[in-house]
C-alpha cells in the first residue's frame, strides 16, 4: 500500500471540515466502552499502516501533539478533539503509522515505536497490507500467520505494558477502486482473525467495516468514503474518528 491518495487531503481541507470532524461525539455515548482513566501527561499512540500514517512528517515524530507529525487523517482529527476535551490532562499524542506496514513490519519496530513510548492508550489498525501485498504477489502470509503474529504482538505489548488500554481497529475494505471480488472471502477471514486477537488481548474493538457498511447502506457510494476502497477520503477519516471515540469511550 503506497502513499495515501488523500495526499489530496491537506491540513487546510481537513480543518474546513471542523464542524463535522471536531464535533465528534463526547465520551459516554450509548454503547461506548467505559472511558479509560487518563492521568496527567498520559500518552496516546496511534499505530498502523498508511491509513494511520496519512502523510505525517516522520522527521517530527518525536514531538507530541504536533500538526505535521500527526498526519492528515483520523489520528489528527482525534488529537484535535481529545486535546480539546481533556485539556486538564496535558495529553501527549503520537502517530507512528508507516505506509506499507504489515504485522511483521510492526513487530520489527515495536520496541522503539511503541514500548519505549510507554503509552497509556495504544490504538492499532493493521491488516489490509497483509492481504493486499499477498494479492499482488509481494507477500505470502496466510490468515493464520496474520492471526498468530498479531496475537504475539499484543501479548508482547501486554507483558511490557500491563496497564495499557489497547484499542484494536478492524481492518476494512470497500468494494471499489482496487478492491474487487478477489479480495473475498479472505478479507472477511482476516477481519474475523483480528476480532479474535482483540478479544483474547482484552482490547477495545472499533468495528470500522460495519461502520462503513452502514454508511454505504444509507445511499452513499463506497468511493465517497475511500476512493480506492482502502484509503479514506476526508469524510472517511472523519467517520473513523467518530467511530473510534464511540468505541473507546474517550
Amino acid at each position: 500500500m503506497g502513499q495515501d491518495p488523500a495526499a489530496a487531503i491537506t491540513r487546510r481541507d481537513l480543518l474546513r471540515t471542523g464542524a463535522a470532524a471536531l464535533a465528534l461525539g463526547s465520551a459516554g455515548a450509548a454503547g461506548a466502552s467505559p472511558a479509560p482513566k487518563l492521568g496527567s501527561g498520559a500518552t496516546i499512540l496511534f499505530q498502523g499502516d498508511s491509513i494511520t500514517d496519512a502523510g505525517r512528517n516522520r522527521d517530527a515524530e518525536g514531538d507530541a501533539n504536533r500538526y505535521d507529525a500527526l498526519g492528515h487523517g483520523y489520528p489528527m482529527l482525534l488529537a484535535h478533539a481529545l486535546l480539546r476535551d481533556y485539556a486538564a490532562q496535558d495529553l501527549r499524542i503520537y502517530n507512528r503509522g508507516i505506509s506499507g506496514n504489515r504485522v511483521p513490519s510492526l513487530a520489527e519496530r515495536w520496541q522503539k515505536d511503541c514500548i519505549d513510548l510507554q503509552p497509556e492508550v495504544l490504538s492499532i489498525l493493521v491488516g489490509v497490507n497483509d492481504i493486499w501485498h499477498k494479492l499482488n504477489g509481494d507477500y505470502d502470509g496466510t490468515v493464520a500467520d496474520y492471526e498468530e503474529g498479531f496475537g504475539a504482538l499484543l501479548a508482547r505489548t501486554r507483558r511490557a505494558l500491563p496497564d495499557v488500554t489497547m484499542v484494536v481497529c478492524e481492518p476494512f475494505a470497500l468494494r471499489t477502486g482496487a478492491v474487487g471480488d478477489h479480495w473475498f472471502p479472505e478479507m472477511d477471514e482476516r477481519r474475523a482473525a483480528a476480532k479474535r486477537v482483540a478479544d483474547a488481548a482484552g482490547a477495545t474493538w472499533v468495528p470500522f467495516q460495519s461502520v462503513f457498511d452502514k454508511a454505504i447502506a444509507k445511499g452513499t457510494s463506497p468511493a465517497y468514503w475511500a476512493g480506492d476502497g482502502v484509503h479514506p477520503s476526508m469524510a472517511g477519516h472523519a467517520l473513523m474518528a467518530k467511530a473510534w471515540r464511540h468505541a473507546s469511550g474517550l
